[in-house]
């Protein structure tokens, strides 16, 4: 095996993982000659940058890379990812958002670290036309195998978007789950990387850590909740300066909750969060959802009107039909019909911590988070360098070593 260099370089039988939203080209907008322009306009311009990205990430050389919003509607810069990072040792693996956006996902994963096993592309064909990648790949030293996921979600352009961004979290993580399933698989280590468009602060990351994923940079910084402003990875189009850019890290434990439990929960956090910004209590909050009905419950038809007023249904992009009637199953315990004030405190207003699957396989693998830095380096001071014009993402970089092996009783 060739000598380890970069980051990995002090860590025995470890592994490092890399995220870039490079910006394409065909968003980057410049004034060149006094006139606004898109970047794609101008081939010296992004092939100069896109040039100075690979020089970039070939200096660091990581064992994984993912990178969003890869243009891979151009063929000539497609050709210069390609030809480069094949010829430093890298398989790639590339994924169009849908209807022709022009953009999309590049996956490379260094030979000298994995055997890639398989790789799925998942198509959501919705609101945004987000997509995810997955590869399966096996370390050659000591056979773990490891399930890394690339994507992109959607920018939250106002709050209405809140509930198709957890929609787009919950087919990403159905969709790896039904991988696993597919060919019996017993649990892995799952490593979802990506532009996850909101912070520490917002319900994504909530229902992610619902689901026992870690955010590996806040680990291995010993970051709690309440250091959301320490670190920043993005200035966007607005001009404001946020962390949106993750590495998240599931490892196998004893105690998962069931994700369609997990997917309710927090569109039930959102309803909370929605009827608190209306400045409405708890108490409130059951009268609105019990509408006109009679007697002391919630009827299936006050239900429904109430997440209209709150604009979860009655639109495309809302709740279907389907994903209604599952709230509304996980809601009514004793499936009788009606939702009573007990039911509504305990799934909706405070759903509680729950058990639900468990983990049964004896020496189960995990990793650890050993070190994460983001470039440049002023983000992990919650700056943003005037000077810095390879994106509008800062670079972050996990290296992930071996834990024990987990034995499970």
């Amino acid at each position: 095996m060739a000598k380890k260099r970069g980051v990995c370089s002090n860590y025995n039988n470890s592994f490092s993982c890399t995220t870039f939203n490079i910006l394409a080209p065909i968003y980057k907008r410049l004034i060149h000659e006094d006139h606004a322009c898109r970047e794609s306009e101008i081939r010296g311009y992004w092939f100069n940058r896109n040039q100075g990205i690979l020089d970039l990430l070939l200096r660091e050389r990581s064992s994984i890379i993912c990178l969003q919003e890869f243009w891979v509607g151009n063929e000539e810069l497609v050709n210069m990812y390609d030809t480069r990072l094949r010829d430093a040792g890298y398989l790639n693996f590339k994924l169009a958002r849908t209807n022709n956006r022009g953009d999309g996902l590049l996956t490379a994963v260094h030979k000298d670290y994995f055997r890639v096993i398989d790789h799925r592309e998942f198509l959501f064909n919705g609101f945004g036309d987000r997509v995810a990648l997955l590869l399966h790949v096996q370390l050659l030293v000591g056979g773990q195998q490891v399930l890394i996921v690339n994507t992109h979600l959607l920018f939250p352009h106002d709050s209405s978007m809140c509930l198709e961004r957890l929609r787009q979290v919950y087919k990403i993580l159905q969709s790896v789950e039904a991988y696993q399933k597919e060919n019996n698989l017993s649990p892995l280590p799952i490593i979802l990387c990506g532009d996850w468009n909101g912070s520490k602060r917002g319900h994504v990351y909530k229902f992610l850590r619902s689901q026992g994923f870690v955010s590996s940079y806040d680990t291995a910084h010993h970051y709690t909740d309440a250091d959301a402003h320490k670190w920043v990875s993005h200035r966007n189009h607005r001009g404001n300066i946020c962390g949106v850019d993750f590495i998240w890290l599931l490892n196998p434990n004893k105690c998962r909750k069931v994700l369609k439990t997990s997917w309710s929960d927090a569109v039930f956090r959102l309803f909370k969060y929605h009827v608190r910004r209306a400045s409405l209590t708890e108490e409130d909050a059951f009268a609105l959802l019990k509408a006109n009905s009679d007697g002391n419950g919630i009827t299936y038809s006050g239900f429904c009107e109430a997440l209209h007023q709150l604009n979860f249904i009655g639109h495309p992009n809302g709740l279907s039909d389907e994903e209604t009637k599952d709230l509304w199953v996980q809601a009514d315990i004793d499936g009788n019909g009606v939702i009573d004030y007990k039911e509504f405190q305990q799934q909706i207003w405070n759903p509680p911590t729950r058990c639900e699957q468990t983990v049964t396989e004896e020496d189960l693998i995990g990793y650890r988070v050993k070190n994460a830095v983001l470039y440049p380096s002023e983000a992990e001071k919650g700056m943003w360098p005037d000077d810095y014009s390879l994106s509008d993402h800062a670079r972050l970089t996990v290296v992930f070593s071996p834990a024990v092996r987990m034995r499970l009783a």
